[in-house]
């Protein structure tokens, strides 16, 4: 059996799962999400409070679609109980980002300031003008949201200038010591 796999998605209250035709409909207080699944590679039962995900054989392509989608069952869950967060650093002279309705003004050291019209499904909070919250329900897109606006100034090895993860560390790299070289 596979260890991610094999383990039972406890539901909290509240939060509905429905498996329909070829879909997994996952119902919660912060909204609703829907996963395509492979019925001839997996199947999907819930009962007692649990989701429970069993393989229809065990050649490797099974055994891995065990896994990936007990996981997916698992993040929709999450997301829908309890919303995915991603924080995001940004770090420099004269950077700050604010909120303007549904859209984030980045000023990051560009002739212009930069915009980012925020996706559908997904909040942001500018709790001070160096800090952005992105939450959502969705964890794939709640990531490549705050994996794009990093992309927009990428955190610099010399200074450590630019948009960071809270969490990420940063390798410093050494400027030139000086001096002719030869």
């Amino acid at each position: 059996m596979s260890k991610i796999g094999k383990v039972p998605v406890k539901l909290p209250p509240g939060v509905k799962v429905e498996v329909k035709n070829r879909f997994i409909i996952v119902e919660g207080e912060n909204g609703k999400l829907t996963q395509a699944y492979e019925p001839e590679m997996v199947t999907i039962q819930v009962r007692d409070g649990e989701a429970a995900v069993t393989r229809q054989a065990e050649d490797r392509e099974h055994k891995a679609r065990h896994g990936l989608y007990r996981s997916l069952l698992a993040n929709m869950v999450q997301g829908v109980s309890s919303l995915w967060q991603k924080e995001l650093v940004v770090k420099g002279s004269g950077f700050r980002v604010r909120l303007e309705g549904d859209e984030l003004v980045l000023e990051l050291g560009y002739a212009a300031p930069v915009r980012y019209k925020l996706p559908d499904g997904i909040e942001a909070n500018v709790p001070n003008p160096n800090e952005i919250v992105i939450k959502g329900i969705d964890k794939q897109l709640v990531g490549q949201v705050a994996a794009t606006i990093r992309a927009l100034r990428k955190p610099e090895p010399y200074q450590g200038t630019g948009i960071r993860y809270k969490n990420e560390e940063i390798f410093h790299k050494a400027g030139k010591l000086g001096g002719p070289s030869g």
